[in-house]
């Protein structure tokens, strides 16, 4: 199977990333998090971890379950910056739940039909129906941050999207539609040491792109 980028980010850490970065993957000890935000100074033991883990996983089941007999509509936007997350936050979040319930929106490139729709559309057809959530793995801030990056939109439209997004999302929330968003953000030494570690592991390649 081949390497993806044929290793282009390894060399980018060999020759083109700032001093500090290296120096901060070099020296780092495993389980370390490269980043001198990160709030905690330890990483927690695993048997204290895994008794607040299961707790938390009572407590969405119950939410699961609120949602189901109500027919609530839940929506729940995890976006931020690349490997800072969002996969293992929304896999860990689901682990226990009903995918009947929740469900998991993965949006890829807009289709040549989708680029002549209101960019907004694409995005109503996942919105969840009574009695169900949905989980998005990116959402319509694609066109605020990611979109922008790789040209696949103009200044205009990305002007457009801020213009909207306030207003589309009021219709969400007045519909009765539970709006919930996160961002996760890692820093850069880690995020490039994340990034290295899947260009080395045949099973994360389809992480890169």
């Amino acid at each position: 199977m081949k390497s993806p980028f044929d290793g282009e980010i390894s060399a980018y850490f060999k020759t083109n990333a700032p001093q500090d970065v290296r120096q901060a993957i070099k020296g780092a000890t495993k389980g370390v998090m490269l980043d001198p935000a990160f709030p905690h100074r330890n990483r927690l033991q695993k048997k204290p971890y895994q008794t607040h883990y299961d707790a938390l996983q009572i407590e969405l089941a119950k939410f699961q379950n609120w949602v189901k007999e109500t027919n609530q509509r839940v929506a729940i936007i995890f976006e931020g910056r690349d490997a800072a997350g969002k996969g293992g936050a929304i896999k860990r979040l689901r682990e226990n739940l009903n995918p009947r319930v929740a469900k998991v929106v993965a949006l890829s490139k807009p289709t040549e039909e989708e680029q002549g729709q209101w960019y907004f559309q694409r995005y109503i057809n996942h919105l969840p129906t009574a009695g169900t959530m949905t989980l998005f793995d990116r959402s319509w801030y694609n066109r605020g941050v990611v979109e922008k990056v790789f040209d696949f939109c103009t200044d205009a439209q990305r002007h457009k999207f801020f213009y909207q997004v306030g207003p589309f999302e009021n219709m969400l929330e007045q519909e009765g539609v539970h709006l919930i968003k996160f961002w996760l953000n890692v820093g850069r030494a880690e995020q490039l040491a994340r990034f290295m570690e899947r260009e080395r592991n045949p099973l994360k390649y389809w992480k890169l792109s």
